[in-house]
């Protein structure tokens, strides 16, 4: 489960230039940063004309009883389910992240990131609602980074691989299926 993320810009050349496109493309509108809840508008990269783009995205579809939002999807299930079956057919995306929160058993927040990088890269889905571009985070099993504190994690895409989980149909069920790479932690 991925309830919260940090999207923090100042240590990241990589996430730095994903604000730089988007301002340009957005003309300086409020970008949430820091720690990052569902339902906030923040950097989502999806592909428009045949090359990824970032554009500004809610967390959180809209759940059908019109009280709260879905923010994550199981990517064992995305194709049984109706709910997310055309978006990971249609509308792959990348949550660009500084890395994710988990809390422990005793209530202790910990940050979980890539070892050596400052960008930490989310699979998800998108769709639109009503006119207002919504993504998902896809999660897989925890692996052993992480199962001690809890049983799903953030399905992270390599940063070489962008690309890949965005336009490439022949490899999303492989990606789908794949373990995480271990994550570097630190309580909060």
């Amino acid at each position: 489960m991925c309830g919260r993320y940090n999207f923090t810009v100042e240590q990241s050349d990589e996430l730095r230039e994903i604000i730089e496109k988007l301002n340009a493309k957005t003309h300086g509108k409020v970008i949430n940063s820091g720690e990052i809840f569902p339902t906030n508008q923040v950097p989502l990269l999806i592909g428009e004309n045949d090359e990824t783009s970032p554009v500004l995205s809610i967390w959180g579809f809209p759940k059908f009883s019109g009280k709260g939002v879905i923010i994550n999807a199981r990517s064992e299930t995305v194709f049984e389910k109706r709910t997310f079956r055309d978006s990971v057919i249609n509308r792959r995306c990348i949550i660009p992240s500084s890395g994710f929160y988990e809390w422990d058993n005793e209530k202790r927040k910990i940050m979980f990131r890539l070892e050596e990088s400052d960008a930490l890269y989310m699979a998800g889905l998108y769709n639109f609602y009503q006119d207002e571009l919504r993504f998902v985070i896809l999660t897989t099993a925890a692996n052993e980074s992480i199962n001690d504190v809890h049983h799903r994690m953030p399905l992270v895409i390599p940063g070489n691989e962008i690309d890949a989980w965005i336009f490439d149909d022949t490899v999303t069920g492989d990606i789908l299926h794949r373990v995480p790479p271990l994550l570097t932690r630190e309580i909060i």
